[in-house]
């Protein structure tokens, strides 16, 4: 039987639009910029109730980093807001000089992430972001799983000081957390516990790897499934308690196979605790156009993938 089970489907970025506007309410030195992606990024509530802490940049990346870095020397607390591909690709040099550098109170939020964008095709699909963004030097890297975790995240972040980015989605997804369920940076949930085989996932993965443990269950494997929002800092202990248990991990995302959480995951085994792994992610390609469903299962990130990785790394025990 399913342990988890969602009775709405909503898009991560909504969460982000709900959490950005309750914390405009909450801190007067909150505000939020846009690259002329308002509706997208789901901002137009908190641009309604605080026309002038809203800041419309138009199609200028580049000035939306370098203005919210401005902003922070005067105490003001910045939320960006575009595509994960501009983002990130397309404004890594600001983000780096004069965010991550000197450690700004910026706060970068990114939607449309990942092959669940769907039919925009691969040059949208940014598959490389965490990757790029975990590098930097002091920045806190997040890519919550449901609406109410990506809520909880963004009020998190208020409350953060210094430069992080937030990653979520445009797919409409399952909504399968707790609204008042606690958000702790750099703290892992255990969703599900287990002795066979630990299965790590972030972001749209954790419902897929949910559904995979069901599916493991009914075969007599019992999988632990941990929901690591926080991809940096990243909840070592966590990991090293889980792993030590199970002997075996499958981790699981929805960015390439090279940079992502699978890599600080093997990191962390084989420094500490070399233990067999799996990575379900996509495999150094870029992606194409699709729905979300059918661009997830063919670039094998589907529930049955996992189920397969969980069954070969269990092999290699």
């Amino acid at each position: 039987m399913a342990k988890f089970t969602f009775t709405e489907k909503k898009d991560t970025r909504s969460g982000f639009g709900a959490g950005l506007l309750e914390l405009g309410k909450q801190n007067p030195n909150v505000v939020g910029l846009c690259a002329d992606l308002t509706g997208s990024l789901k901002m137009d509530a908190f641009k309604k109730e605080f026309p002038e802490r809203f800041f419309q940049v138009g199609i200028a990346e580049a000035n939306m980093i370098g203005l919210a870095a401005g902003m922070t020397i005067g105490g003001k607390i910045p939320f960006t807001g575009t595509f994960a591909n501009f983002s990130t690709g397309r404004v890594y040099d600001q983000i780096r000089q004069s965010v991550a550098y000197s450690h700004k109170n910026v706060k970068i939020c990114a939607s449309h992430a990942g092959l669940t964008l769907g039919e925009d095709g691969a040059t949208h699909q940014i598959l490389e972001d965490i990757g790029m963004m975990k590098m930097l030097p002091g920045m806190t890297v997040i890519v919550p799983c449901d609406y109410n975790q990506t809520k909880a995240a963004t009020l998190a972040l208020g409350n953060h000081q210094g430069p992080a980015y937030l990653r979520f989605g445009r797919p409409s997804w399952p909504v399968f957390t707790a609204a008042d369920r606690p958000f702790v940076i750099g703290k892992a949930d255990t969703m599900v516990e287990g002795s066979d085989v630990t299965i790590i996932a972030c972001g749209h993965l954790v419902w897929n790897a949910l559904e995979a443990e069901s599916q493991l269950e009914q075969k007599g494997i019992r999988a632990e499934v941990i929901n690591m929002h926080t991809i940096k800092p990243l909840d070592v202990d966590a990991i090293l308690k889980s792993v030590a248990k199970t002997k075996c991990v499958v981790t699981c995302e929805e960015h390439q196979i090279n940079g992502g959480l699978g890599d600080s995951v093997a990191q962390v085994l084989s420094r500490y605790l070399p233990s067999p792994i799996e990575m379900v992610a996509v495999q150094d390609s870029f992606g194409e156009s699709g729905t979300p469903a059918q661009l997830l299962e063919k670039y094998g990130l589907g529930p049955s993938h996992i189920v397969e990785a969980a069954l070969k790394v269990i092999k290699r025990k």
